[in-house]
């Protein structure tokens, strides 16, 4: 593990914050798993998990100068393994679904177990979220960082090539409110489809329902999906739909339509295809807590945004006081390529590629892109 002075128990910082490295437990296959806090002087804080490269906790202040976690957080390592859903882990080695398993590059056909019916769902069962991750702290510009890193192997769930993956996560705070970026990079030693994301459940306003949350997002197409929730390739216009977030709305006015989209995924489980797509980092996203005044604002150089309203979220999680986790508690804001993209070219040109690898990363060239999530309390 890391050699800075970031020993379990201890800090490490300046002015601009610290970073404090601790233990957090076992997997059941008896790997330590640590917990790394990114703490600013403001009294703000990110933690991350090395399983998963997970976010862990995310604390912030609310318009009333309160500081509250607004991502979901589990107990302990028994409780991310047993949890259904990828809660605030890195997914990978291709996020999202992948038809049928299957994917070809070059002339030859690969299978990644399937593990969501008849796909392939966030690199297979034993995805990115379910290995750990070596960590260090690193410098950054304007605050505390940990970089975490993570080696899988060539035929790693059925993927080609050897894939270093990494993400940086940097937390800082200025004029905009607080700023937690997450810088990705790959490289591999063969041809293979890449796609990171990170899996965080977001709740600006603590426990509760997201419902009353309000989405603006600068998105004016969207991808449909079938009925096991792959894209049909059609880019489909915003306008007249309850995927039109360009104007501000509540979540829970469009939840419940009698949309066939919406009734086919159980809510929003669908990628928003993000105006100026390869034009780099770019505000994309706005959302407002309306109880804690709370506001996060996603920046993001990718060209899509998985909009997931945990449609899938049963009660089974238990959350740090042990309250039920259930549908409509959280939303997933999963900035991306868009998916499936390896078995669809069109995703790729055109700019919907966004300027990044694409939908396949090549020996000699890196995977690269980077979001921020700016949380702010504008009412404070």
């Amino acid at each position: 593990m890391s050699t800075s002075p970031a020993e379990s128990g201890s800090s490490a910082g300046s002015g601009t914050g610290s970073v404090v490295r601790t233990p957090f437990g076992r997997t059941r296959r008896g790997e330590p798993v640590e917990r790394w806090e990114l703490r600013l002087p403001s009294g703000a804080s990110a933690e991350v998990l090395t399983r998963g490269a997970a976010l862990h906790r995310l604390r912030v202040p609310d318009a009333a100068g309160a500081r509250g976690d607004v991502v979901v957080a589990l107990p302990d390592v028994a409780s991310y393994e047993a949890a259904e859903g990828y809660p605030g882990a890195v997914v990978g080695r291709v996020a999202n679904r992948l038809a049928g398993g299957r994917f070809t590059v070059d002339g030859v056909e690969h299978r990644v177990p399937l593990n969501d019916g008849p796909n392939a769902l966030h690199g297979g069962a034993e995805g990115f979220d379910q290995r750990v991750w070596r960590a260090e702290e690193v410098a950054a510009a304007a605050g505390p960082a940990v970089r975490l890193s993570l080696r899988s192997l060539d035929g790693d769930m059925g993927f080609p090539g050897e894939l270093v993956a990494a993400v940086t996560y940097a937390l800082s705070e200025g004029p905009d409110g607080v700023v937690l970026r997450l810088d990705y990079e790959a490289t591999t030693t063969a041809a293979t489809p890449v796609n990171l994301t990170n899996h965080a459940y977001v709740n600006l306003d603590g426990p509760g329902t997201v419902e009353d949350h309000v989405l603006r997002a600068h998105a004016s197409r969207y991808l449909p999906v079938d009925e096991v929730l792959i894209p049909t390739g059609e880019l489909r216009e915003v306008a007249g739909t309850p995927f039109d977030f360009r104007s501000p709305a509540r979540l829970g006015e469009r939840l419940r339509e009698a949309d066939e989209q919406l009734l086919r995924a159980g809510g929003y489980d669908h990628s928003l295809v993000l105006d100026d797509a390869g034009t780099g980092e770019r505000e994309v996203v706005e959302l407002t807590g309306p109880r804690s005044g709370r506001r996060l604002r996603v920046r993001t150089d990718a060209p899509g945004l998985q909009l997931y309203t945990g449609n899938f979220l049963d009660g089974a999680w238990r959350d740090l006081s042990g309250r039920p986790v259930r549908q409509g508690d959280a939303l997933c804001l999963e900035t991306q390529l868009l998916p499936d993209a390896v078995n669809r070219p069109a995703f790729s040109e055109g700019g919907l590629g966004g300027g990044l690898a694409g939908a396949v990363l090549r020996p000699g060239a890196v995977f690269t892109t980077t979001t921020s999530f700016v949380l702010d309390a504008p009412g404070a």
